[in-house]
């Protein structure tokens, strides 16, 4: 019986118009209805989807979130941290000397804001999605008090490829390194990333590494999903996730969430005829 299910936010339980869908919404409460945990792990600060936990009513001081792809791991209503692992002012330094070598955008997210050297549509975007203010600031002069959760390259897609392809070895030891859409290039604390979040709080909450379901699509998904009793892709997942997950769901603009939620948790009918490869 699974007693946990950990959702991806964007292109996962979220439509391509950044909304809940109605058969989303009611498998959801269905499962809370049965016992089981749901819990929402984005790459997005808590600010940024705190209106969609509202939405789902998950709210109170027994519910929680991932957030910051497992940077930050607490309740819902903020009063209890279970897990918070940021990076350091020194290492947003040393990754924008890097992104000046690789002639790539960056910012990065304190635990409310995003900060960046230069204006870009992407840190733009990046505010906007989240609800969330941001300021240009020379990364010298960033206050040294200030919590840099995650820093990311931001730029085109296919310079995203390129450079993905040029990272220092000794850059992708120090961090962990994850694409969480085609555009972004995210690096975080090594010891985070959603599937170490996600144990973290299935260990504070007595439920076994089997009992538990993570839905993902994209590069940040794949710890969560590897970690998972059942690990799913979504549809729209991009083809290295499909390829690391037990399962692969319906698109998120098909409902892919509520069908797991159907098969496994309110059906109870663990078929394994549609497992990825």
């Amino acid at each position: 019986m699974y007693k946990l299910i950990a959702i991806d936010m964007d292109g996962t339980l979220l439509n391509d118009e950044k909304k809940i869908s109605l058969a989303n919404f009611q498998a959801i409460q269905q499962a809370r209805e049965n016992g089981v945990k749901v819990v929402l792990a984005s790459g997005r600060p808590l600010v940024g989807f705190k209106r969609y936990l509202e939405e789902l009513n998950l709210t109170s001081e027994n519910d929680y979130a991932v957030a910051f792809n497992g940077a930050l791991v607490q309740s819902a209503e903020g009063s209890k941290v279970i897990s918070k692992l940021p990076l350091t002012l020194g290492d947003y330094k040393d990754l924008y000397k890097l992104s000046k070598e690789l002639n790539v955008n960056i910012h990065a997210l304190t635990e409310d804001s995003v900060i960046s050297p230069k204006d870009s549509e992407y840190t733009r975007q990046e505010a906007s999605w989240n609800g969330i203010p941001s300021e240009i600031i020379a990364v010298d002069d960033v206050d040294v008090n200030t919590t840099i959760v995650k820093v990311m390259f931001v730029d085109k897609e296919e310079i995203i490829e390129e450079i993905i392809k040029m990272i220092p070895e000794e850059v992708s030891c120090k961090y962990t390194v994850v694409r969480s859409a085609p555009f972004y290039l995210e690096f975080l604390n090594k010891a985070v990333n959603k599937g170490a979040g996600v144990a973290a709080l299935a260990e504070k909450l007595n439920i076994k590494q089997e009992e538990v379901i993570c839905i993902g699509d994209a590069g940040n998904d794949i710890h969560m999903i590897e970690y998972a009793g059942l690990g799913v892709a979504m549809g729209n997942a991009f083809p290295e996730v499909k390829k690391v997950a037990n399962f692969i769901t319906k698109t998120n603009e098909q409902d892919g969430v509520a069908h797991i939620i159907n098969k496994f948790i309110l059906q109870g009918e663990e078929q394994f005829e549609e497992f990825a490869v």
